[in-house]
């Protein structure tokens, strides 16, 4: 989270509007400077309008209810109570505001703004209830429609609430005045409650009571410890001697464990070969049986490959018969087409 700019409106000592821009030179090549005045010239009204605009608080109108505060003129329901932040408004305004533009933990600019005014734009009109907005600057896109929801979008994009951000970014003056007086113990309350660090002082309770209870249940193991008898050096000697004998004997029984195992998988090994071997022998006389089966067949097949030979010289003679026979029947044809032709010859001579 990031300021980038403060901005209102007849806020308390200031008339008229007001700016503060920190992006801008000459603020934005300053790494550090002082916002310095006379009592009462606005230090503390900036840092009001930073507050009022992001949270609609103030932290010297931290506190709540109060009496009623106006003009003697006005009615009882009129007047606002001392921590009313509405009472920032400068007296004889009608209206006013606060601003800000900071940089959200996800890097974009938003406007922050709180409006306050008085009924009909008049200085001495009952006061209307406050409103704010939130509007992300590069899309004018406005977050949240009540004030409520605006103050929960603005602590989602800071990341902070108004007490962190109060304890981070600013140190009210009466805390820092109360810090500076006050003696060792009271200094180290103070500066754990501005800053929000009493979580500390509570993880080192917490720490104190886990180490208490630890060291209790380490002297209960000690003292559980204390009570165990110990044996006698020639007692645990032969004890010893045991668990080497007791050693002794297992890697024995592992040994032998190894070479059952080795014998039961040769063993399993050699049935399965035999398995393979039966089946083996079974496949053979199938084979065997269908061979002998198929033996007219393959005689068959012999001589039809035998008389496959002399398929061309059967063939030739074939053609040569069909050919003789296409001769011989054209001889007849010519030989009848010759006796015609005498007999033809005879009749035309007779």
């Amino acid at each position: 989270m990031k300021v980038l700019g403060i901005r209102g409106s007849n806020l308390t000592s200031f008339a008229g509007n007001f700016e503060l821009e920190l992006d801008r030179p000459p603020l934005d090549r300053l790494g550090l400077f002082a916002i310095t005045g006379a009592t009462g010239a606005g230090k503390s009204t900036l840092l009001d309008a930073l507050c009022l605009a992001l949270f609609d608080r103030t932290p010297r109108l931290g506190g709540r209810g109060g009496v009623p505060v106006g003009r003697a003129d006005e009615e009882e329901e009129a007047r606002l109570s001392a921590y009313d932040v509405r009472g920032m408004l400068r007296r004889g305004a009608a209206e006013g505001f606060a601003e800000v533009d900071f940089q959200g933990k996800d890097g974009k600019r938003y406007r922050a703004r709180w409006n306050v005014w008085r009924a009909r734009g008049r200085a001495e009109g009952r006061f209307r209830p406050q409103e704010m907005s939130l509007t992300e600057v590069a899309s004018g896109q406005q977050f949240g429609r009540t004030k409520g929801e605006v103050l929960v979008a603005i602590q989602e994009r800071l990341g902070l609430s108004f007490d962190q951000f109060r304890r981070s970014a600013l140190l009210a003056q009466g805390e820092f005045a109360a810090f500076l007086k006050a003696d060792a113990s009271e200094r180290a309350e103070l500066l754990e409650r501005m800053t929000g660090t009493e979580v500390y002082s509570r993880l080192s309770i917490r720490a104190h009571e886990k180490n208490k209870a630890e060291q209790e249940a380490l002297a209960k193991r000690e003292q559980g410890l204390a009570a165990i008898v110990l044996m006698e050096a020639q007692e645990r000697g032969a004890a010893e001697e045991r668990l080497v004998e007791e050693a002794r004997a297992r890697a024995e029984v592992e040994t032998k464990l190894q070479q059952a195992e080795g014998a039961a998988a040769w063993h399993a090994e050699r049935s399965a070969l035999v398995r393979a071997f039966r089946e083996a022998e079974e496949k053979e006389a199938r084979a065997a049986q269908a061979l002998e089966a198929a033996a007219p067949r393959a005689r068959k097949l012999e001589e039809v490959r035998a008389a496959e030979s002399f398929r061309e010289v059967v063939t030739a003679a074939e053609v040569a018969g069909r050919r003789w026979e296409d001769a011989e029947a054209a001889r007849r044809a010519r030989a009848e087409e010759v006796e015609a032709a005498r007999a033809r010859a005879f009749q035309a001579v007779g």
